[in-house]
């Protein structure tokens, strides 16, 4: 939790001082407080930081595509030549990315993640599937993983105005 904590303190100060004023002072104090209650709820001090990163990713305003090229990133192992993604890889991911649905009450089950694997796989014969892969598979949007395409295209929404009136 501590070096998240000093992660996201720098994290923030970059922002602050790219974006002067639009950065609340206790925004590190805020995200940390989240990231616990998310991924350390018997309060063990512990948070895995690909866990803390992958829900900074998901909760970011960045594009969806942008998101789902940084979560192959961080959970993607190379072979030497090229990165890619295992099942275990995968459920790792999606089970990271399903804790914050289900801090709100959420939760998805384990078959879920299972199914989302399996369809994922879904005609690869290797252990492991390439960026390629991965990212049209998530462009499809799978059921376990909805609430992030819909967050994002909430967000999107909420900074379109329209210049007509209503009668």
């Amino acid at each position: 939790v501590q070096q998240v904590s000093r992660m996201l303190m720098e994290l923030f100060q970059r922002v602050r001082s790219e974006k002067p004023g639009q950065v609340d002072p206790r925004a590190t104090e805020f995200t940390l407080s989240l990231l616990a209650a998310t991924y350390d709820r018997s309060g063990t001090g512990y948070i895995k930081t690909r866990s803390a990163a992958a829900a900074l990713i998901a909760l970011s305003g960045d594009t969806l595509l942008a998101k789902y090229k940084a979560f192959f990133r961080f959970y993607a192992v190379s072979d030497g030549k090229v990165a890619l993604i295992t099942r275990r890889a995968l459920r790792s991911l999606l089970t990271d990315l399903n804790q914050i649905p289900a801090f709100v009450g959420e939760s998805c089950t384990l078959s879920c993640v299972e199914n989302a694997t399996r369809s994922c796989f879904h005609g690869v014969l290797k252990s492991a599937i390439d960026e390629e892969k991965f990212l049209s598979w998530l462009q499809s949007e799978p059921a376990v993983l909805l609430w992030l395409p819909t967050c994002f295209r909430l967000s999107a929404t909420a900074m379109v105005s329209h210049k007509a009136r209503c009668r």
